[in-house]
């Protein structure tokens, strides 16, 4: 088993009992399917970011330390958990060769000048980035009726708000040596949560579909009528009330100001999340 530089055993594949999996379960949902498959193909492409963040914060042994030995690696096995689960249930998938046709696209996504214009700023989204994947995880989890993928999503659930945390505490660092305002933090979380459903999901679907339904690829309408579902199935599923307050977090309103702002704020968010 992994451990953490904290010295807290972390889990690892070798803890899923695949060998449990109720397949009959798991394949009675295709759209299960897709959740699954493009965050396996997602999160198996984390250390292009991660190189780009290393670069980024290149000088601060702290946060590149973390970003090395325990986000990369944690988010690698994520990816590899979930490759596993596709291959168990869905043998008939051509994993590999489906993802690295999303690689050769998503590479083009994952470039260090698309990164925020200061390092708080960048971490700041981050924020954002892990409130996204922890709500998404959460709510497959719920939305699982296959009691392995419940566990294994409950598990990369926990990993993405423990992720969340160190994010926050680097913001918080440099916020305070780059005098960071809040209206350029407000910027930053607006326009990060406004892109949650990004590119990145949009090539994950477009290629886990190419290769396991071609003839659905082809079909625009019916393509989106799937995108559409797999949106609602996450939105049924998720507490938009615990997403809106990690998304917030980083404004650290005083509580003066967050009673006449909190409102609208929550409004715009809610809106974003559940569209």
């Amino acid at each position: 088993m992994t451990v953490r530089r904290e010295g807290k055993k972390h889990w690892g594949i070798e803890d899923i009992d695949f060998a449990r999996i109720d397949t009959a379960r798991a394949r009675a949902d295709e759209d299960l399917f897709y959740l699954v498959a493009c965050a396996s193909f997602i999160e198996s492409g984390s250390d292009l970011y991660t190189r780009n963040l290393v670069e980024y914060y290149r000088g601060d042994d702290e946060v590149e330390n973390w970003l090395r030995e325990q986000w990369e690696r944690e988010e690698l096995q994520h990816g590899a958990a979930l490759r596993a689960y596709v291959e168990y249930v869905w043998p008939e998938f051509e994993w590999e060769r489906a993802y690295k046709s999303f690689l050769d696209e998503y590479a083009q996504y994952c470039k260090v000048e698309l990164l925020e214009p200061t390092r708080a700023q960048e971490l700041a989204a981050r924020c954002v980035v892990e409130t996204g994947t922890a709500t998404y995880y959460r709510a497959l989890a719920r939305a699982a009726d296959e009691p392995v993928l419940k566990q294994l999503a409950g598990l990369i659930a926990a990993d993405e708000v423990n992720h969340y945390k160190h994010f926050y505490r680097y913001f918080r660092r440099y916020r305070s040596a780059e005098n960071i305002g809040r209206p350029q933090v407000l910027g930053t979380l607006g326009r990060r949560t406004l892109e949650l459903k990004n590119e990145d999901a949009d090539c994950a679907i477009r290629h886990v579909v190419r290769a396991h339904r071609p003839d659905l690829a082809s079909d625009p309408v019916r393509l989106r009528e799937l995108t559409s579902r797999m949106n609602r199935t996450v939105r049924r599923n998720l507490k938009p009330d615990a997403t809106i307050k990690m998304i917030m977090r980083p404004l650290e309103l005083p509580a003066m100001v967050q009673g006449m702002i909190e409102f609208p704020i929550r409004q715009f968010m809610q809106r974003v999340l559940l569209r």
